[in-house]
């Protein structure tokens, strides 16, 4: 696919144009469906602004529509409302999308069970954490992009469709090399004959540029920004926040109770939300006694987790989640000792602290590995 982008004025605006390619305007002029992502800031805001008013003048004769993908009681009280607001100032649908299995909040309580059960069963080497993090945000993939292309692909069903979002390059270094467009697989159905495209409407615009397009339409931002004085609206503790930015959104009462759901799961886990930046310390004077206790001990135990998980040899690590090789039995020795001692400072029932039910157990999972290999169809000779 072509990444040739084309730059258009929006008719009428003072503001930047948006950002096509020849395929964008392609799907545009055969009237494709247009879902555009919005969350309730700024950049959602700008980029519906924006390529609404691009449709228009273009004459686009699709259907469009806005789609928030709520993530629950991790979002700001006035994302969905300002969403709505969005959407009615438009005069467009607001469809809104959310993980079945339960929200953002429910997710990382339900990984770090599941990561409990793998642990115990020796499934994994080390406990892993049950927080997303900037290299693995599961967050964004499970919550946002996979609801929100199933529902376009069930809504406009035999189409090839746009997905819109408000990615800018000048936010981060992770999306400076945004493309303007690029076909987006998880829009490919085959139960639904669907197609589709991720369009970067206005990636290359500055903070400036999204700000001032709804400032000049006079349209009112997110209460967490003119209320609160937060940077960013994302989920209230985003693990790509700042400190401070956890200290303007604990300034809003109603996310004082996530924040503490959350401060009781880095105890539990004993893995702070940011790695070494605990959102307990940030919340301190807002926590319970018990739970500021917590978080001191938490800390502790954390350190005797580590101390314990630095003893492992490589070798012994599971690499794709399995093992490479049967430890000696001097390893399994050392290996059953770290165990005992995770489960010591994490609070866990031991398992697999005999040598020989550690070997047993490698054994058997090599073996699982194999059968799982050989089941693999051959990739004919070319």
């Amino acid at each position: 696919m072509s990444l040739l982008a084309l730059t258009v004025r929006v008719r009428g605006s003072s503001r930047p144009s948006v950002c096509t390619t020849p395929e964008v305007d392609a799907l545009v002029a055969g009237g494709a469906p247009v879902g555009i992502g919005v969350s309730g800031g700024k950049d959602s805001t700008a980029v519906a602004f924006a390529v609404n008013e691009h449709l228009d003048a273009v004459c686009h004769t699709g259907p469009r529509l806005l789609v928030h993908a709520d993530l629950g009681v991790t979002e700001w009280a006035d994302s969905l409302p300002a969403c709505q607001r969005l959407a009615d100032r438009l005069g467009l649908e607001l469809l809104v999308v959310r993980r079945p299995q339960g929200d953002m909040m429910d997710r990382w309580e339900q990984r770090w069970r599941d990561n409990v059960a793998r642990y115990v069963n020796l499934s994994c080497v080390k406990v892993i954490l049950p927080w997303s993090t900037p290299a693995m945000r599961f967050c964004t993939a499970e919550l946002k992009v996979d609801q929100i292309t199933r529902a376009l692909s069930r809504r406009y069903p035999g189409q090839a469709i746009l997905n819109v979002t408000g990615i800018r390059r000048e936010e981060s270094t992770e999306r400076k090399n945004a493309p303007t467009a690029k076909c987006e697989p998880k829009l490919d159905s085959k139960d639904r004959d669907t197609t589709g495209v991720t369009w970067n409407a206005i990636a290359h615009w500055s903070l400036d540029d999204a700000l001032g397009i709804a400032a000049d339409r006079g349209f009112a931002q997110h209460e967490g920004y003119t209320r609160f004085g937060s940077r960013r609206i994302s989920c209230v503790y985003c693990i790509l926040a700042t400190e401070s930015d956890h200290r303007i959104s604990a300034g809003d009462e109603r996310n004082l109770a996530v924040g503490r759901r959350m401060t009781d799961l880095e105890i539990a886990s004993t893995f702070g939300f940011q790695g070494n930046r605990w959102l307990g310390d940030t919340l301190t004077e807002h926590l319970s006694p018990e739970q500021r206790d917590g978080i001191t001990l938490a800390k502790d135990r954390a350190a005797r987790r580590v101390r314990a998980d630095s003893k492992i040899p490589k070798h012994l690590l599971y690499v794709k989640g399995w093992p490479t090789c049967v430890p000696t039995r001097d390893e399994a020795v050392l290996l059953g000792a770290v165990r005992f001692a995770v489960a010591d400072a994490v609070g866990l029932t031991p398992t697999f602290i005999n040598p020989d039910e550690i070997i047993s157990r490698y054994e058997q999972l090599l073996a699982l590995k194999a059968a799982k290999v050989a089941k693999k169809p051959r990739r004919k000779a070319a």
